[in-house]
C-alpha cells in the first residue's frame, strides 16, 4: 500500500471521532459564517419572544372585546358604562366606546346647538381610535415578516460561505478525502437549517397574527358603524 494512503488512513479516524455537535460546528466555522449563525439565532429568539408577547396580547384583546360586547349589550345605562369604562385604562372595543362617548359628552355639553356636526366628530373619533389600537396589536409584526423573508437567504449566505471553505480546504490539502470536505459541508447545512429554524415559525405566527388582527379589526368597525346609528338617533331624539 501506498505510504501516503497508509498517512492518510491514520490521520482520517481522529478527524471523524472529532464528531460534529452544535456547539463545536459553531466554534469550528469560519468567522462570517458564526456571524451568520449567531445572527439567525438571535432573530429566532427575538421572533419568539415576540410571538409569546402577541399571542396573549391578542388573547386579550379578543377577551376584553367580548367582555366589554356583553355589558354594552346587557342594557346598562351607557353613561353608566362610560364611567365605569374611564376609571380603567380600556383596549379595543372599550377604548372606542369611551373615546366616542367623551366626545359626544364635551359636544353636547359644550354647545347644544351644534348637534349637526356631533355625528361627524364621534365617527372621526373612533376612526382614530381603531387605527391607534390597531397600530398597538400590530406594533413588531413587522419584524416577523422580515425574519420570515430574510432568514432563509441569510442562511443561504452562511451556506454559501461554507461550501466555499470545503473547497479552499480541498485546494490546501489537495486531498479530496470526506475528512477534509465535511467541516465545511456541516457548517454550510447548519447554518441553512438555523435559517429555516429562523423563518418557518415566523412565517407561521406573522400569518396567524394578521389574521387575528384583521378580525379584531372588523369588530372594532362594525362596533363603530352601530354606535354612530346609537348616536344619529340620539341627535334625532334631541333636535
Amino acid at each position: 500500500m501506498n505510504p501516503t494512503d497508509l498517512a492518510q488512513e491514520a490521520i482520517a479516524p481522529p478527524a471523524a471521532a472529532h464528531g460534529f455537535s452544535f456547539l463545536e460546528l459553531f466554534m469550528q466555522a469560519h468567522i462570517v459564517v458564526q456571524l451568520v449563525m449567531a445572527g439567525l439565532l438571535i432573530a429566532s429568539i427575538w421572533s419568539w419572544a415576540i410571538v409569546v408577547e402577541k399571542f396573549f396580547a391578542f388573547r386579550r384583546a379578543r377577551i376584553e372585546s367580548d367582555r366589554f360586547e356583553h355589558m354594552f349589550w346587557s342594557g346598562q345605562s351607557l353613561d353608566e358604562l362610560y364611567t365605569a369604562l374611564s376609571r380603567t385604562k380600556p383596549i379595543t372595543m372599550a377604548a372606542l366606546f369611551v373615546a366616542a362617548m367623551r366626545e359626544w359628552k364635551r359636544s353636547v355639553e359644550g354647545n347644544i346647538r351644534a348637534l349637526g356636526g356631533i355625528q361627524l366628530r364621534v365617527e372621526k373619533v373612533m376612526d382614530v381610535t381603531i387605527s391607534r389600537e390597531m397600530e398597538r396589536l400590530d406594533r413588531r409584526l413587522l419584524f416577523l415578516a422580515t425574519v420570515g423573508s430574510t432568514a432563509p437567504f441569510v442562511g443561504l449566505f452562511g451556506t454559501v460561505w461554507g461550501i466555499m471553505t470545503s473547497f479552499q480546504a480541498i485546494a490546501v490539502s489537495k486531498n479530496t478525502n470526506l475528512a477534509v470536505v465535511a467541516p465545511g459541508i456541516a457548517e454550510a447545512l447548519f447554518a441553512t437549517a438555523l435559517g429555516l429554524v429562523a423563518a418557518i415559525p415566523a412565517v407561521i405566527f406573522y400569518n396567524k397574527f394578521s389574521a387575528d388582527s384583521a378580525a379584531i379589526s372588523h369588530r372594532l368597525e362594525a362596533f363603530a358603524d352601530e354606535f354612530a346609528a346609537i348616536v344619529s338617533r340620539q341627535i334625532d331624539v334631541r333636535s
